[in-house]
Order: structure tokens, then sequence, then C-alpha cells
């Protein structure tokens, strides 16, 4: 079968192997659709944290199950399935919590094992959400669309409440949506103009605001001087991650959803002056996923405005690159196995 590996910082390879065979409690997937994300741009560029090479990248899957023993979810073969794919030891003191996203110990497919990017693969079945009534391209959003889900709901996001979303990417877009779902106004911020229209027009965000010197103003006008109830980091970017409270309402929450390699710095009499609560959100749980997934089949999401870029495997490599310019107006590209 044919996979695609990423042998070094800047350099694809499509190579050759033989299928893989399912273990116990495992199932055999062949895989439809890969969506592209941040992470696989960070980890092409060699800037990914928790990342090391060769690794065969992908953990936006749209998949069929060829193989699979009998199951609790009633999962056959031929089934649409959504692959959860964080692995985690289900003993940790986080999963014993019930935060399986930030178990201690946890494996994400495509980061620290092997990804998507390949004809078949096996996972083990715990880690497969039925999607029976999915299309391809929804079931390879789920993924990026579950992370905002799973943001929102650390956020304790409440019907009415004014939020910024820092960044218009596949990420920043699934929070505005799943926000606008929940009733609050979306104020955007992105320092790419198109991107913003996009937001605009497609997702129906209130307000939007090309970041730039006067973004603390605007954001103030926009909100009559309260500033925002929540703000989520979507970009990963320093500078912009920074920026956060900045936005944010006394008494507010910051939700960082972008993640940085290196170290951040706020300052503190301004972040205490509003008793800010500082939060990371990290992946996403089953329950995410399988809200997200009754949003899609609701038709609540524009995934065909969403889905950009879409090519099969063999002309992935030539494409990539194009992928990483911001000129050639990628939003989620896709890749067809």
């Amino acid at each position: 079968m044919k996979y695609i590996v990423c042998e070094k910082p800047g350099e694809f390879v499509l190579k050759e192997k033989e299928a893989p065979k399912r273990k116990t409690g495992e199932a055999l997937l062949k895989v439809t659709k890969v969506g592209v994300c941040g992470t696989d741009l960070h980890a092409y560029a060699g800037n990914q944290p928790f990342f090391t090479y060769p690794r065969i990248l992908g953990h936006e899957l749209a998949t069929v199950v060829e193989e699979i023993d009998s199951n609790e979810a009633g999962i056959q073969a031929g089934d649409h399935v959504v692959v959860m794919p964080y692995l985690s030891c289900n003993n940790c003191v986080a999963c014993k919590k019930c935060k399986t996203n930030c178990c201690t110990s946890i494996q994400v497919l495509g980061i620290h094992t092997d990804g998507g990017m390949q004809e078949k693969i096996t996972v083990p079945v715990d880690i497969l959400i039925p999607a029976k009534n999915l299309t391809h391209n929804q079931m390879a959003i789920v993924e990026p669309l579950a992370i905002g889900a799973h943001a929102i709901r650390r956020a304790g996001l409440q019907q009415g409440e004014t939020i910024v979303v820092i960044g218009c990417g596949p990420i920043g877009i699934g929070i505005m949506k799943l926000a606008q779902l929940a009733g609050a106004t979306i104020i955007a911020i992105d320092v790419n103009q198109d991107r913003l229209n996009y937001a605009k027009d497609k997702i129906g965000v209130n307000h939007v605001v090309l970041a730039g010197a006067n973004t603390v103003d605007e954001i103030n006008v926009l909100t009559n001087g309260d500033m925002a109830a929540a703000v989520f980091d979507a970009t990963g970017h320093k500078g912009a991650l920074e920026s956060g409270p900045d936005y944010m309402s006394h008494g507010g929450r910051y939700v960082l959803v972008g993640l940085s390699k290196g170290e951040l710095t706020f300052t503190h009499p301004a972040i205490h002056a509003k008793e800010t609560t500082i939060m990371c959100s990290r992946n996403a749980t089953v329950a995410d996923f399988k809200y997200v997934i009754s949003v899609l089949e609701k038709g609540e999401f524009p995934v065909d405005s969403f889905i950009t870029h879409t090519v099969d495997y063999t002309a992935m490599i030539a494409n990539f690159d194009s992928w990483v310019n911001p000129a050639t107006g990628v939003i989620k590209a896709t890749i067809n196995f």
C-alpha cells in the first residue's frame, strides 16, 4: 500500500509498504480522506512541539471499516467511522478524571505516533466513533471542529456573551460557528482580510477586526467598553497569544487553543486587575466528537465552503508548499486516498 512520510522538515516522500494486520482489540480501516491541519504545517516547517522524524502525518481522518471484531458500539465492516486520534492510558490522574484529552502519556496519531496519510491503518476499536450519516468530507473535519467544541466547553460559554476569537484558520472558524450556535456574539480578529471576509460572509460572525495598532480600541467600541467575556486564541502565534488579555473584560476568561513552542509573557498587574482566568484547551473528548457529529448531521456547518482545496494523495507533495502560503486562499485542504 502507498503512504506519505515526512522524513524531515521540508521533505515528504511517497513510499510503499505492506498493509498492516490488526491485532486483538483493533480495527483495520481504509482511509478515504485526510484533513491537513496547522499541526501538519508546523511539523513540515520543523516547529511543531512534541514531534520527531520521520513521521507519517494525518489525524483528521475519514475512514471505512474493513475488519473489526464484535464490539459494544455495534460498528461493523463497511461502516463510516471517525477516528478520535488520541491514544490515552485510561489509568493516569487525568484519565481517571475523564480528561483523556490531556492524558499524562498521550499519543496522538500523526504526532507522537504514525498517522493516517496512508491507504490503510489499524487503530484500537475504542477510539472509533460511528458516523454512518456523514460524508467523507464531513468525517474529515470532525476532529478540528471537536477541538473548537472542547475549547467552548472549557470556557463555560453562556448564551448572550460576547467573545473574541483570534485567528480565522480552521480551528478559529470552528470556534466561531459553534459559539454562534451556542448563542454568543462573535468578534473575529485576523491579519488576513480574505479570511475575515470568509468569517463574515460564510460563518456569519457579528464583527470582524483587522489586527493592527488600533485593535484594542476597536474591540472597546464594539463592546461598549465592556470588552469580551471570553477570548480564544486559535493562532499559536506568540504575539497574538500575548495580546489576548487585552481584549478580555474584567472577570473574563482567556482560552489558549493555539500552541506556541516558546515562552509567553503577560503583564501581571494587567491580568491581575481583571482577575483573569487563563486556561489552556488541548485536544477533545468523546463528548466533543459526538456533539460535532450531531452538528454536521443537521447541516449546521458550511462544509462545502470550509474545504477549499482537495487533491489525490499522488499530488499532495507537489501541492503542500502552496497550502502554507495564505495568498492561495486555503482554509481547509484535504487529501483523497
